[in-house]
């Protein structure tokens, strides 16, 4: 397998680090009060750098292969790990990830959906010793391009970064009107709210986030409330109300030309949800007790 190229982010040692080991999540020891689901791990490389990326993914087929082929010819300096809620469709075949130069691949076997996959990626990182983790969503809509501006902002000390199609120098190629007005009118505005910090694209799952800002034991994101969106919420409000360095970042998302919108949010009952996971981390109530 041919390795990223990580330049000053690769820690000492050798430069040839192909494994191949199977495991279940029981084995990494995971601190006693961290809730996150059961998962098998697969690892191809030992951990190459200080920063690593985590891709939610479910059932995305060609869109996750085709990001993951635009992404190795970057030669990105972070260790790939992609966090699969168990997909169903043969894209996480193993040997193909490995050739595109995926480090870790986490397969969540417990319950819950998003922010069980995202608990499960952070937890393997944090055990792995990572300073950082960018997180982008694996249904090809994200200019992963971006990538190095995130990781070179966590290295700045920054504990959290929201990317944003909003900002100067950001994109935002064919969304659904109802989204963009969503984010504007309502999304964007509460969080900013209760943040204390001003966003423009709170539903953006193009984030940085600072290892220090995870372990911090006012933040605590493994518990097993947070299941679907809510993690993305309630970490957005809780990084600069902890104090933590906080910015935005210029990315891009193209929505697909033929009009079809890859999300795993679909009608009223799951729009209901956001609106009530939403209203929970602008009033708090998943701060820890």
């Amino acid at each position: 397998m041919r390795p990223f190229s990580c330049d000053q982010n690769r820690r000492a040692g050798p430069t040839v680090s192909n494994v191949n080991s199977s495991f279940n999540s029981s084995q990494l020891a995971l601190p006693a009060n961290w809730q996150v689901p059961s998962f098998v791990v697969t690892e191809f490389t030992h951990r190459l750098t200080d920063y690593c990326i985590v891709i939610p993914v479910l059932n995305e087929g060609e869109r996750i292969l085709r990001q993951l082929e635009g992404m190795f010819r970057l030669k990105l300096n972070a260790d790939l790990i992609i966090a699969d809620g168990d997909s169903s469709d043969g894209s996480m075949e193993a040997q193909r990830l490995r050739s595109l130069g995926v480090s870790v691949l986490l397969v969540k076997k417990g319950p819950g959906k998003l922010s069980a996959q995202l608990r499960m990626g952070f937890a393997y990182a944090l055990r792995r010793g990572y300073q950082g983790i960018v997180t982008i969503d694996g249904n090809g809509k994200d200019g992963y391009e971006a990538i190095p501006k995130f990781i070179e902002a966590l290295r700045d000390g920054f504990g959290f970064v929201q990317g944003s199609r909003y900002v100067p120098g950001g994109q935002a190629i064919g969304t659904p009107a109802n989204r963009t007005l969503g984010v504007k009118l309502i999304h964007a505005p509460l969080i900013s709210l209760a943040a204390g910090f001003h966003y423009t694209d709170t539903t953006n799952g193009f984030r940085g986030f600072g290892a220090e800002f995870l372990r911090d034991p006012r933040t605590q994101p493994f518990r097993d409330i947070f299941d679907t969106y809510n993690l993305h919420y309630y970490l957005s409000v809780r990084a600069p109300r902890l104090g933590y360095k906080v910015a935005e970042m210029p990315v891009s998302r193209k929505y697909p030309s033929d009009g079809t919108i890859p999300t795993k949010i679909a009608g009223l009952r799951g729009h209901l949800l956001i609106i009530k996971q939403l209203l929970m981390a602008v009033t708090g109530m998943y701060n820890p007790k």
